[in-house]
């Protein structure tokens, strides 16, 4: 168990950002990681209030691809696990739920254009 916590702030550009908090004192020393390898562009700056500093994990364009990519933020010392993102993009994405939620939508409104369509035409002759 660790006496931080991060907390995301934004993700954007690219750029992972959170607000770590803990006791006062030293600068925590702070991992990221993907597929176990160490990631570089990793920076941690003091704010001005003791005991909290700004996070930033910069995502190396080799890591935006195909697939699932999971970064994990630990603190150093103890290995707790602080935080993690997933980036999905690409032929895996068609197996998320929010694929497959976009695909049902767009099949859903296809069947009601259809039955709408079928209950028009089928009143027109019994209407003659």
């Amino acid at each position: 168990m660790s006496d931080y916590r991060l907390t995301k702030t934004r993700f954007r550009e690219g750029v992972w950002h959170g607000l770590l908090s803990g006791p006062p004192g030293s600068q925590p020393e702070i991992s990221v990681t993907l597929d176990a390898a160490p990631l570089r562009g990793v920076t941690l700056s003091e704010m001005g209030t003791r005991g909290q500093w700004a996070l930033e994990v910069q995502v190396p364009l080799e890591a935006v691809g195909d697939g699932v990519r999971t970064f994990l933020i630990t603190e150093a010392a103890s290995g707790a696990l602080l935080e993690s993102f997933t980036l999905i993009a690409g032929e895996a994405m068609a197996e998320d739920i929010r694929a497959e939620m976009s695909l049902l939508r767009a099949e859903l409104d296809m069947l009601k254009r259809a039955f709408r369509r079928h209950c028009t035409e089928a009143e027109g002759p019994a209407a003659s």
